[in-house]
């Protein structure tokens, strides 16, 4: 905001009152007109409502239209090409290269944007494990998305830690400030761009919460791994008797939703690092996908979406009666909760737990051929782990339609991951021999027929699935083996009908289904294809047969 005429806002009093002794002047930022440290939530309330940048919705969510881009913006990506990580970098579609003095051409016209402006700071921390744990700074121009930085990281205990506060990454958001690529080098006049070097990154024109989140996501992608830690594109929760779950999976294939299980302990909804001494989040809230949320299936996240502190994206409401309508797509498939992670009542107050027991790669397989699960081998892990198979469903990313998009995702976060995907694969590798990891392949998607012609799973199907899985009674029945994959399927499960258990059943014509499972096999060998000269051969071997 550009507050040329000086007016007085509500938390204008309190805007320094838990400043960092570490300004921004060591950023180059100067001359702004007043920066707001570490509000509170009611206070970024009032900014957020005093600036029309949103209204408050029945039950206290505050809503918020992001504009153009209602997901993120993965073609305007950049990473800084430099000599100090140039040699870890995976470099390509996810992570183009940008000159230095580029980048530092854009900092300081952002810097010259911002002059006589307000701004927002969040002081706060990715990780749980205090060993790894990152100091960040997010700076914003707008109070919604101080919010969000504050619902989605781990704040500091006291105004004196704020105070003490030393960032070790910054994320500079500014959704007015355009990119020129004539001038900047930008695919676009939307960028991301991060500076391992200057442990900077800078976001312009989106209004988008998500990007901040994946930014540091993809910061810690590139640092932890550098320290034995694996950082995973992941939900994960823990049993009474502490047996700990991650699942694997891109948006949209139910990361949040299952790992929301009232049986069991939420770590966290996506992000997470696995240590030696076992697994913690690296976030402080949820961002969960809410397009037809349903209130019997998802009662806990469902409840979030009438709660006071919740940022609702791109959610239509009545003006009126400021109810929401969790049914209406017109603005975007990709509807977004922003939530603390307390909110939901079976959170793991630590954020961190043991070694897992179970890992489960999420797919929501479009073609409707994959079985709703399968028992992987180590080495079929790997394989399904490198490849990231999923389709990718309306309103993740800029640029998708109505229908899914099959795409292999490697690692199951492609876009996030910085280091070259058999850096992650090893990594992931000793830790499931090393601590004798049960590993399933689940199907979130259709049955019956692929999209438009069979229906989605069933939630309460997968969930049954699920839960025999981690209770361990899945590993006591038969199996039969895939004839194209190779792994095993099981042939019953208390509450799953068998033609669910076996997908060629429940199509019209087996041998369609046949056929369309033959192509969906060969894509995997040929995506596989890139993948192969870094690849154990019995990794390779463990792919399917075509």
């Amino acid at each position: 905001m550009n507050n040329l005429l000086s007016i007085t806002t509500p938390a204008q009093a309190e805007a320094g009152a838990v400043k960092s002794d570490f300004g921004l002047d060591q950023i180059g930022l100067s001359n702004l007109h007043l920066a707001y440290w570490n509000l509170t939530t009611e206070a970024l309330y009032e900014e957020a409502t005093f600036r029309r940048e949103g209204r408050i919705a029945h039950g206290g969510p505050f809503v918020v239209n992001t504009g153009k881009h209602t997901a993120r913006a993965a073609s305007d990506k950049f990473v800084v090409k430099e000599p100090t990580t140039d040699d870890h970098i995976w470099w390509g579609e996810y992570n183009r290269p940008m000159a230095s003095d580029k980048f530092n051409d854009l900092v300081i016209r952002m810097q010259g944007y911002l002059q006589g402006r307000d701004v927002f700071v969040q002081d706060c921390f990715a990780g749980a494990d205090s060993e790894y744990r990152l100091p960040i700074r997010v700076i914003t121009e707008s109070a919604w998305h101080s919010l969000f930085a504050r619902n989605m990281f781990i704040m500091p205990r006291t105004a004196d830690d704020c105070r003490r506060h030393v960032p070790e990454f910054t994320i500079l958001a500014l959704p007015g400030f355009k990119g020129i690529p004539t001038i900047d080098g930008t695919a676009t006049n939307t960028f991301i761009a991060l500076n391992f070097e200057q442990k900077l990154c800078v976001i312009g024109n989106t209004g988008y919460g998500g990007e901040i989140k994946k930014a540091i996501f993809t910061v810690l992608n590139y640092l932890l791994p550098l320290k034995g830690v694996m950082s995973m594109h992941c939900s994960a929760n823990v049993g009474k008797e502490g047996d700990v779950a991650v699942f694997f999976g891109l948006s949209g294939t139910g990361k949040t939703t299952l790992s929301a299980d009232p049986k069991r302990g939420l770590i966290g909804d996506d992000e997470h690092g696995w240590s030696d001494e076992g697994v913690f989040n690296f976030e402080g809230g949820c961002y969960a996908k809410v397009i037809r949320l349903s209130s019997a299936a998802e009662p806990q996240i469902f409840a979030t979406t009438r709660r006071f502190g919740t940022i609702l994206e791109n959610v239509p409401y009545d003006p009126v009666t400021r109810q929401v309508d969790l049914d209406d797509d017109s603005l975007t498939e990709n509807t977004r909760a922003s939530y603390p992670l307390d909110f939901i009542d079976n959170a793991v107050q630590a954020k961190k737990a043991g070694h897992p027991k179970n890992i489960v790669f999420l797919t929501c397989d479009a073609s409707g051929v994959l079985p709703p699960i399968a028992r992987l081998s180590p080495q079929q892990a790997m394989y399904q782990f490198i490849s990231g198979y999923t389709s990718k469903i309306a309103g993740t990313e800029v640029g998708l339609g109505k229908e899914p998009e099959i795409t292999f995702s490697t690692c199951f976060g492609a876009p996030f991951m910085v280091h070259p995907p058999h850096f992650y694969a090893e990594l992931l590798r000793k830790k499931i021999e090393r601590y004798k990891v049960n590993c399933w392949l689940v199907n979130t998607g259709w049955i019956g027929g692929a999209f438009g012609i069979g229906k989605r799973i069933s939630i309460g199907h997968t969930r049954a699935l699920l839960n025999a899985a981690l209770d361990g009674s899945l590993l006591n029945v038969k199996y039969r083996k895939d004839d194209v994959f190779g792994f095993d399927v099981p042939l019953l499960c208390e509450g799953v009908p068998a033609n669910v258990l076996n997908p060629a059943d429940a199509w019209p014509d087996p041998k369609q289904h046949a056929e369309k499972y033959r192509q969906l096999a060969a894509r995997f060998v040929e995506n596989f294809k890139k993948y192969a000269h870094g690849a154990p051969a019995e990794v390779i071997a463990a792919g399917p047969k075509v």
